[in-house]
């Protein structure tokens, strides 16, 4: 049986999120669920999409998605269920589900027919019985018809010269620390002689560190994570408030050249 997941903006405070649960296993009490997060911005699309994007590969393949942020602003577009990268995700046809991936989806499913306007609660009432079902057996395709594509939006991307990478801050994270678009693997195919500037704000590292605790309390710190990403921040601070950095602030990777 697949997993499911489950990422929205409904906050913990109210009942939102035990009603999904409970709508859930009200279709099969055997079912495994698991949260993602539930501390979104409210109708934040880039917070979702860089949350899911960052965790859904680390789950096995045929785990079902269901993802609930800005469900009820545009329900014109309808909701959909798509098979990207061997997993399952349902959610709103937003743009969000575009953003997590740059692979394009094997299967995707028009599953907006299924009445939206008559609920105020679509996720409870239309996307849970659909992710019980289909994490229970049936398929994706059973609850709709093909769409031939999906509603897209672009994220900005990174511009790289031989020069410089220009990126931008995409997420400032629970510690305050700012995880850029810059990539690990560009920034090692153009740092040619070992030589470079991290410039942000009106700071500067001329060194990446391998962990968090390379350099002592209060100083800065640039380093790849994870995700393959630099981030950048305050040893024992945060980093985006003694920094004045925030989402979209830009940074920049400056290469010495030969000669």
């Amino acid at each position: 049986m697949a997993l499911i997941t489950f990422l929205s903006d409904f906050g913990l405070s109210d009942h939102y999120v035990a009603s999904v649960k409970a709508k859930m296993l009200s279709v099969n009490p055997a079912l495994n669920i698991v949260d993602i997060s539930h501390q979104i911005a409210p109708y934040d699309i880039a917070h979702a999409s860089f949350v899911l994007n960052s965790a859904f590969r680390d789950f096995p393949k045929g785990t079902v998605h269901l993802v609930s942020v800005n469900t009820t602003s545009n329900l014109s577009d309808g909701f959909i269920a798509v098979k990207l990268e061997e997993h399952i995700f349902l959610g709103a046809n937003n743009g969000l589900l575009s953003m997590i991936s740059e692979h394009e989806p094997g299967i995707i499913v028009n599953i907006g027919g299924f009445h939206a306007r008559n609920s105020n609660f679509p996720t409870r009432d239309i996307l849970a019985p659909i992710a019980a079902k289909v994490a229970s057996g049936q398929a994706i395709h059973d609850f709709g018809g093909p769409l031939p594509s999906i509603r897209r939006m672009m994220p900005r991307q990174f511009k790289a010269t031989k020069k410089q990478i220009s990126g931008y801050v995409l997420r400032v994270d629970n510690y305050g620390n700012l995880i850029t678009n810059i990539r690990q693997d560009v920034f090692n195919t153009l740092n040619k002689n070992g030589e470079f500037n991290i410039v942000f704000g009106r700071e500067s590292l001329q060194t990446i560190s391998t962990n968090y605790d390379d350099v002592v309390n209060g100083e800065c710190f640039a380093l790849f994570n994870s995700l393959g990403l630099l981030e950048i921040g305050i040893s024992q601070g945060n980093g985006s408030e003694l920094l004045g950095l925030h989402y979209d602030s830009p940074v920049y990777v400056e290469f010495k050249q030969e000669g």
